[in-house]
């Protein structure tokens, strides 16, 4: 009987963490052995809502809105195409792309749940306390919230410009 090949969900974005995680997870996790499914996941935030009913809003017209879709659309691609090259020297695994839009708190975990994946590697920003209270983490909720295992991969700091990765 065929061995099953795990599927693997990295989460990507447009920070050195998720780049350092993926290719962390690609040098300790990911092996060709198993023939491995690599999914990378980047989630574009909405775009705010702008209204005029409250005289406080904007009001865009749709040129502009068109302008901040294309950037949006621009940055994930760019980032998409960063990851892949990453895995371009992988022989026997894999590798698919998932885009989704919403928050990413949320659309990791669904989309780590939709495709059953067996592991979901990230990234940390390493938030301090107030930061994180604010901004929210990512990789926290992540792992609270995701049905499958996680590994958050956290970026050593900076050795002065004698990182291996």
């Amino acid at each position: 009987m065929a061995e099953k090949g795990r599927k693997i969900l990295v989460a990507v974005d447009e920070g050195d963490e998720s780049m350092y995680a993926l290719k962390w997870c690609l040098n300790n996790v990911i092996s060709e052995n198993f023939k491995d499914t690599l999914i990378l996941c980047y989630v574009k935030k909405p775009r705010a809502v702008y209204t005029s009913m409250d005289g406080k809003g904007y009001l865009f017209s749709p040129d502009v809105m068109a302008s901040m879709e294309k950037y949006s659309n621009d940055v994930a691609q760019s980032v998409i195409d960063k990851a892949k090259r990453a895995c371009k020297h992988l022989n026997d695994v894999k590798v698919e792309i998932a885009v989704e839009l919403g928050d990413p708190r949320d659309m990791i975990c669904e989309v780590a749940e939709k495709l059953n994946v067996d592991m979901l590697v990230m990234g940390s920003h390493g938030y301090g306390l107030i930061k994180r209270a604010f901004l929210g983490s990512v990789s926290n909720h992540c792992a609270q919230n995701a049905k499958c295992p996680v590994l958050i991969v956290k970026k050593p700091k900076s050795n002065g410009g004698n990182d291996k990765h």
